[in-house]
């Protein structure tokens, strides 16, 4: 339940900084380059909160726990832009929602990737 919850708050919270800088770098940038800017930014929020909140009793050390979360959320990331460019150019839905919908759906991969192998708990 604990880990849930820290999850939610962080992917949460991870998940407004990567839309914020998306917003922020939209006027800037193509809107896939403004969501890899986000995703960038939100790396280090995620990684950063899934490991000393969400998943804080890991059975990994640090260094194996951010190359296996960098692994899990560039794969997270790869599922995102690809639903992302599919809503924005293929079904031309404004840049903001297809970014949501396609944070949605990368989020329930992330949480199983992160729970059951980067942040393993200790047996």
């Amino acid at each position: 339940m604990r880990t849930s919850f820290w999850f939610l708050v962080v992917g949460a919270t991870a998940a407004a900084v990567h839309m914020a800088v998306f917003m922020l770098t939209t006027p800037y940038l193509w809107p896939e380059l403004a969501n890899a800017t986000g995703f960038c930014v939100a790396f280090v929020v995620s990684f950063a909160g899934h490991r000393f909140l969400s998943f804080s009793d890991a059975g990994t050390s640090l260094w194996q726990s951010f190359r296996r979360f960098a692994a899990t959320a560039l794969a997270g990331f790869a599922a995102n832009e690809v639903m992302f460019i599919a809503l924005l150019r293929g079904l031309n839905l404004p840049d903001w929602l297809a970014l949501f919908f396609a944070l949605v759906f990368a989020s329930a991969q992330t949480f199983l990737l992160s729970r059951f192998w980067a942040f393993r708990r200790a047996r």
